[in-house]
């Protein structure tokens, strides 16, 4: 089977923040940005807790008003500083392109298309895409018109409300060999949070087979990281579309290198046909 993009990788905001001091951990995207080369789309969250904290540092409190305008600045502001701390650990002889997307560049096959055309153009530029959903202008009012709109037109949409789902979109969009989603955890868990119940392979003999194990998974998942997040359950959901395409998945901890993952030296889910 012919690929376009060796990989899209995902790290979740969790494991991109150092609970103990509570910040950023710029050891772990310098680790991770070192790794980084064209042939990769890196699709980061983060923006948003990011500027939280970026905030809370530089006044002492947080932002008060509506939850979906502090979102909205929170994401503001942290999308520089995730920008700016890729930059500086990426390779410097490879070009970084900051893209933001929306629920509507996946529902409008004319935006999908310039999308891909975009995404596709960077690994032939030495360009490193670092996707994000554009939280600053995205109200979840709007959002949810838009989407409900597109459903009742279609029968159904991409929604994007989760940078797991974006990843997946992406992943199917550029035809990727590999999807990476990094955790906070080794990947899926039999037992919440006990990581000696890892399940490390949902495979089966044909695509079809393989689908029904990932459903069959769903059951073991509950809760998640943080408020708005959709947990296991829903990275399971959203990664069936890279799957249904050939593409291989694998969730794994943030703490592992992607070599190591890759290659199979780290402990991980990885999902496939045999």
């Amino acid at each position: 089977m012919n690929f376009d993009v060796e990989l899209v990788g995902k790290i979740g905001s969790m494991a991109l923040i150092n609970k103990e001091n509570n910040i950023l951990d710029y050891t772990l995207i310098a680790r991770l940005s070192s790794e980084l080369k064209p042939g990769y789309i890196w699709v980061t969250s983060g923006a948003v807790e990011t500027g939280r904290l970026d905030y809370i540092k530089r006044t002492g409190k947080e932002l008060s008003g509506s939850t979906e305008d502090v979102k909205t600045d929170y994401s503001a502001q942290g999308q520089s500083i995730l920008m700016s701390t890729y930059r500086q650990y990426v390779d410097s002889k490879y070009s970084l392109r900051q893209v933001l997307v929306e629920h509507q560049h996946f529902n409008d096959e004319g935006k999908r298309e310039h999308l891909k055309e975009m995404l596709l153009r960077a690994v032939k530029q030495n360009a490193i895409p670092i996707v994000n959903y554009n939280d600053a202008v995205s109200t979840e009012e709007s959002r949810r018109f838009e989407i409900q709109t597109i459903k009742n037109k279609t029968g159904k949409a991409v929604e994007c409300v989760d940078n797991d789902e974006t990843a997946s979109q992406i992943a199917c969009l550029v035809k990727a060999k590999t999807l990476l989603i990094l955790t906070s955890a080794e990947g899926i868990y039999k037992e919440p949070n006990n990581p000696s119940t890892l399940i490390k392979e949902i495979s089966g003999k044909d695509i079809n087979e393989v689908l029904e194990n990932i459903t069959e998974c769903e059951n073991y998942c509950n809760g998640a990281s943080r408020v708005g997040a959709n947990g296991a359950r829903a990275k399971l959901e959203y990664v069936k579309s890279a799957v249904k395409i050939g593409t291989k998945v694998i969730i794994a901890s943030a703490k592992y290198s992607i070599k190591d993952i890759l290659s199979g030296k780290a402990n991980a889910t990885r999902i496939g046909v045999r």
